[in-house]
């Protein structure tokens, strides 16, 4: 393991809005702020999360343009967090935490109706297991038990093959609604973008490695969809 790991494994541990909980205490005590996350931001603001957030980039980035919402980035790379967490905490933004934890247990951090937004930005396309990809039907099951009616997920990556798979297979079987949908999101000009605020924000907000991907000249897609 890298020394820098070391390090920011160590100053993750100093972050008051970084969580960290071990498999072992979720299930012998459960996690405390479930259902109480308002409590911990000391207001009623939504609540979107970015699952797999990687460095957290977007996930900061989105709570600087809206101060007036809270944002969790999740992900299981401690060593990735630890740029979010960073950041957030000398900017003192009151409105990000992280989470460290597999997507598989997300029902466990969240309860129901607590969260009104998801943003899966670049998640691993998992071309060989169609179960551990995070738009599958056993995932959503999973957000549906704690995303308010209503809510929106959002979907923005490089791979085509996951695009496709859960605008041409996913969404149409669980019968869900999609309220917009492109395969190259920077191809539209201003006057060709429908008026939807999350559009501009998925445009104007880049990851560490959107950016990578861009510059590779990789199109980047995008879908806005609905499952409650």
């Amino acid at each position: 393991m890298g020394h820098h790991k070391l390090e920011r494994f160590a100053e993750n541990l100093t972050f008051p809005n970084l969580f960290q909980v071990s498999y072992e205490m979720l299930k012998e005590q459960g996690f405390g702020l479930r259902g109480r996350w308002r409590e911990y931001f000391g207001n009623g603001n939504p609540i979107t999360l970015e699952l797999g957030c990687g460095k957290g980039d977007y996930t900061v980035s989105l709570a600087r343009i809206h101060r007036d919402r809270n944002y969790i980035g999740v992900d299981i790379k401690g060593a990735r967090l630890w740029r979010g967490a960073k950041t957030s905490n000398e900017e003192q933004m009151g409105n990000v935490a992280f989470l460290r934890t597999r997507i598989e247990l997300i029902n466990q951090f969240f309860a129901e109706g607590e969260v009104s937004e998801i943003w899966i930005t670049f998640p691993d396309p998992q071309p060989k297991k169609e179960f551990k990809r995070l738009t599958c039907e056993r995932f959503l099951g999973y957000y549906k038990g704690f995303l308010a009616p209503g809510s929106p997920i959002h979907l923005k990556t490089d791979s085509k093959e996951l695009h496709d798979y859960t605008l041409g297979e996913v969404i149409p079987a669980g019968g869900y609604r999609v309220e917009y949908a492109t395969d190259n999101l920077y191809a539209l000009d201003a006057d060709q973008r429908p008026d939807i605020p999350s559009l501009r924000e998925a445009q104007m907000t880049q990851t560490f490695y959107e950016r990578m991907f861009l510059a590779e000249g990789k199109p980047i897609t995008y879908i806005k969809f609905y499952v409650s």
